[in-house]
């Protein structure tokens, strides 16, 4: 199987790009990394474009609130444009999927709440495809938590989804929540075309309701990073994130770029 390619989430170094957007896509580019999934990249679009060609970086992802028209995300930071704007420079970017990184606890506390969001996410696909795109939908943990008849609310969400939407699993917040990641990902089969590579201890607790400060490079905490990845041969894309890191945080995606590297070169000679 190949090894998915190594991007990273530009929401971990929001901070960074905010002071310095050149610069840090730079210094990107100088860990290694030719991928990046963009972050609230409606408003700068044009300066991302122009720093991506410069450094040599592609953003086939990037995420961005499609499903509500106002959501209070944990951390307070992604503007909702018109979607036709979203669309627009999500294409001018060269972007192909669009994914939706946060749907409200509240959405996932009923089967009529589920399913209206997979409505609208199923809606926002049709119009995507206008601009050559797909959408997607990123999870965290609480649509793992709520359970409706018997079983997680996600299910639930995905059995209603078009098959022409994609899923971004972030393996983090699946396993806080208590799911077997090596056993989510073959069930859902070749519409997940990205994980999120992320890890730390896993622990009693873990939630968004109060984003973790123990956050490790991927291959250091409790996610069965590599057991789910090579449990998922159709994953095109392994995207290191940190919602937050103790340090410097270009150090922390070095070393999660480091072990993804050689998670990748282990399995090309395992084909080989």
């Amino acid at each position: 199987m190949a090894f998915p390619a190594i991007s990273v989430q530009l929401y971990s170094v929001y901070r960074e790009i905010d002071k310095d957007l050149d610069g840090t896509l730079a210094r990107l580019a100088e860990i290694g990394l030719k991928h990046v999934e963009a972050f609230d990249f409606v408003s700068r679009a044009d300066a991302l474009k122009k720093s991506f060609a410069a450094h040599g970086l592609t953003a086939p992802t990037g995420h961005a609130i499609l499903i509500e028209e106002e959501v209070d995300t944990p951390d307070k930071l992604l503007s909702i444009p018109p979607v036709e704007e979203t669309f627009a420079a999500a294409a001018a970017l060269g972007l192909e999927v669009v994914i939706d990184p946060y749907l409200a606890p509240a959405r996932w506390a009923t089967a009529d709440s589920v399913k209206w969001g997979a409505e609208r996410l199923n809606e926002r696909a049709e119009q995507a495809a206008a601009f050559g795109l797909k959408v997607g939908y990123h999870n965290h943990d609480h649509e793992f938590r709520n359970v409706i008849d018997g079983r997680p609310a996600y299910e639930l969400f995905v059995e209603n989804l078009e098959p022409s939407v994609k899923l971004e699993v972030d393996l983090y917040w699946a396993s806080a929540a208590g799911i077997d990641i090596v056993k989510l990902l073959p069930r859902l089969g070749e519409r997940v075309v990205a994980v999120h590579a992320k890890d730390g201890p896993m622990r009693d607790g873990i939630s968004t309701a109060e984003l973790p400060t123990d956050q490790k490079p991927a291959g250091q905490g409790g996610v069965r990073l590599a057991e789910a990845i090579a449990s998922a041969p159709a994953v095109k894309f392994a995207v290191i994130e940190y919602d937050h890191f103790e340090g410097d945080i270009f150090d922390g995606v070095q070393q999660s770029f480091q072990w993804l590297s050689e998670q990748a070169a282990s399995t090309e000679t395992v084909s080989a």
